[in-house]
């Protein structure tokens, strides 16, 4: 049978990985992530579900990054650039080349598609 077309993004009997960010990135507290990948394509397209528990780090992107917030508070802040604060219902794109501080103030769930 030929593979579906249509996939929902869905972590049933998905086993999510398990993560923080790297010690030398960490600024405040003891964040971990949980991350459903449900689509992963050669090429470098991934597809699914991230989680932080509350925390401080630097982040690098190198990749591009759709995301669309479910649950939770977080603000982001670009070097350079205003903090933005997200929260459940809010979407927004990442490009390569942003740096800047992720911070965690409610665990947070998002929707995710990245394309390296």
């Amino acid at each position: 049978m030929a593979e579906p077309r249509f996939l929902t993004i869905d972590t049933a009997g998905v086993t999510p990985e398990e993560g923080a960010p790297a010690p030398d990135r960490l600024i405040a507290g003891d964040p971990k992530f949980r991350t459903w990948n449900v689509e992963e394509r050669d090429g470098g397209l991934y597809a699914g579900i991230w989680e932080a528990t509350s925390g401080k780090w630097r982040i690098e992107y190198d990749e591009w990054e759709f995301c669309h917030i479910l649950s939770g508070v977080s603000v982001i802040a670009e070097d350079g650039g205003e903090a933005r604060t997200v929260r459940a219902g809010d979407s927004f794109v990442l490009r390569p080349g942003f740096r800047g501080i992720w911070e965690v103030v409610e665990t947070t769930r998002k929707e995710y598609v990245i394309k390296l």
